[in-house]
């Protein structure tokens, strides 16, 4: 009786074993399958995630101890991930927080958030790819669909505006963007891509190789890698922004030989400003200048560069006199300047890691905008941001250590993260236009201003103390650590932007001509000018607040004296 009994025990002692197994391996094939669809389903997700979507992505980086308490409080976490963790904590269990722009930064989380975004976007398979029966163009276009045309990223013909937008790209939006510069003709690349010029690309292929779906807009074609679906712009669509106009440059003097600096001309009676400038706009010539009834088109050239500006009464004659004169009235028309547009990034990994260091608010993306069109490469950046990447930084996207870029934006300081890089161009810029920047920048975006309620609430003298010491901290650390330093300062920039620039592109050991230089002072604001109202009147900054900021001004003087250096511009105390 035993025997059998000592059998049968060894029988569910096996079978308890074997069930312990296999709901192991259950759970664990379970855990792994979730995982994939987690990382499969997300990049194919037009819109922010709700909660569950995202409780598994969150629930395996909490997990993995890929997160921790400090990531819930660091708003430039991608909102991906925060909706997943927010689903994680109980309201109640949140610790009440201070304003967003004080929140703490964490270079841990930023790279894990990079990680993230290349994981997101860096999709191999490309943009969705519609089937031949599905390449049409949109279908409440305004624009006439021209065709599919071979894309030449070396050589492009539509480049007289360039801007991405990875979610949101319609055929609308690009259309709508080329018609308020002047251009005929939009073009979609890859899903996500908008290009605009005057010329048609040269090669057409078949309509079925414009196969990527808008990113923004399902069921319409935006063209594909290396295809561009274009349009004929008709008009602008409705709510949109009005066409741009030429903006008067002033009265100068004719160069010697008119017809080798005018490329184009046009001679007619009654010739205006508008006629003027849509004939020049359509050769895309970003000068129109007039004299009587002549019309010239033109580039900035070392024989006609627009520095020396005259009396603006020696144009002020009737069309005849004026004719017969030696000054021509200038106008810059709304296309650019197309000979510094072309960026690529560096055909070899760059030997020496350099940095664009500055303060928040100090012009930095100003600075990157300058320095791209005058090298032709393409600046990187220590963090991602969606909106520059939208408005044509494509090393936004590029990890900050990949060396393909011919610079690295950063506002990081300390040790450890100043000594990664081999040189750096440290961009210093008066504390108190800075602070009122970045709040701006904080509040409104980069190109808003913050609004009253913000300057008059607790928010303000709140960022002005967390900020200002950072002002000071952040340039005496790169002077203490940085190997190999040139300090720029934006005010000197902004006088005199050629030779500055001139100075730093050698610093960056590129090789710049003077037609480029000419061509990024024609072109120097960018997209980055502010619009809306100004912030308010009288100065925000209380006596308080220009006490503790002028101490530190000090402090960074003395510190860039002492590393000889010249000191800061006197303009930066309040007199």
């Amino acid at each position: 009786m035993a025997k059998p009994f000592f059998r049968l025990q060894k029988f569910l002692r096996r079978t308890q074993f074997l069930l312990f197994f296999l709901t192991a391996a259950y759970l664990m094939t379970g855990s792994l399958l979730l995982l994939q669809r987690a990382r499969v389903a997300i990049p194919q997700v037009p819109r922010a995630p709700g909660p569950l979507q995202a409780l598994p992505v969150a629930a395996v980086a909490l997990g993995m101890g890929l997160l921790d308490s400090r990531a819930l409080h660091d708003t430039r976490v991608s909102p991906e991930l925060l909706l997943g963790v927010d689903v994680l904590r109980s309201p109640l269990a949140r610790p009440r927080l201070g304003p967003r722009w004080l929140r703490s930064r964490n270079s841990e989380l930023r790279q894990l958030r990079r990680r993230w975004f290349h994981h997101f976007m860096g999709d191999p398979q490309g943009p969705p790819a519609l089937g031949p029966e599905a390449a049409r163009p949109a279908a409440h276009s305004q624009g006439t669909y021209i065709g599919c045309f071979s894309d030449n990223s070396q050589e492009r013909i539509l480049k007289g505006a360039v801007f991405y937008d990875l979610r949101k790209m319609t055929v609308s939006h690009c259309q709508d963007a080329c018609a308020e510069r002047s251009y005929i003709y939009a073009g979609l690349e890859a899903g996500a891509e908008c290009y605009c010029g005057n010329r048609l690309p040269a090669v057409s292929v078949g309509l079925e190789e414009c196969n990527h779906e808008c990113k923004g807009e399902k069921g319409s074609v935006c063209g594909a890698v290396g295809r561009l679906s274009v349009y004929r712009v008709e008009e602008l669509q409705p709510g949109s922004r009005k066409r741009r106009t030429a903006t008067y440059r002033g009265c100068f003097q004719l160069p010697e030989n008119i017809t080798q600096a005018f490329p184009n001309s046009l001679i007619q009676a009654n010739v205006t400003v508008e006629i003027c400038s849509g004939f020049c706009s359509h050769k895309e010539f970003p000068l129109a200048i007039l004299r009587g009834w002549e019309c010239y088109c033109a580039y900035p050239t070392p024989q006609f560069s627009l520095r020396d500006a005259a009396d603006s009464s020696l144009c002020d004659q009737d069309p005849e006199a004026q004719r017969l004169a030696d000054y021509c009235e200038v106008y810059q028309t709304p296309v650019q300047d197309t000979r510094c547009t072309d960026r690529r990034f560096l055909p070899t990994k760059s030997k020496v890691f350099v940095a664009l260091s500055s303060f928040p608010g100090a012009g930095n993306t100003w600075a990157r905008h300058l320095i791209e069109h005058a090298t032709g490469f393409y600046t990187g950046s220590y963090y991602f941001d969606g909106t520059l990447y939208n408005k044509g930084f494509k090393g936004e996207k590029d990890h900050w250590r990949s060396r393909r870029t011919i610079c690295v934006k950063t506002h990081e300081s300390g040790r450890r993260e100043i000594e990664m890089f081999d040189s750096a161009i440290l961009l210093i810029r008066n504390p108190y236009r800075s602070l009122m920047a970045e709040f701006n920048r904080k509040c409104a975006g980069h190109l808003g201003y913050a609004a009253d309620r913000n300057w008059k609430s607790k928010e303000w003298p709140d960022f002005v103390n967390s900020y200002a010491s950072w002002w000071s901290s952040h340039v005496l650390d790169w002077l203490k650590y940085g190997k190999r330093l040139l300090v720029v300062h934006y005010e000197e920039l902004r006088r005199s932007l050629v030779p500055t620039l001139r100075e730093m592109v050698a610093f960056l050991n590129v090789s710049v001509s003077e037609e480029r230089l000419l061509c990024v002072e024609n072109n120097k604001e960018g997209s980055f000018r502010r619009r809306g109202r100004r912030p308010p009147e009288p100065e925000p900054f209380t006596p308080e607040m220009k006490d503790l900021i002028n101490g530190y001004i000090r402090t960074v003087d003395q510190a860039l004296r002492d590393h000889n250096w010249a000191g800061l511009p006197r303009e930066y105390v309040p007199r």
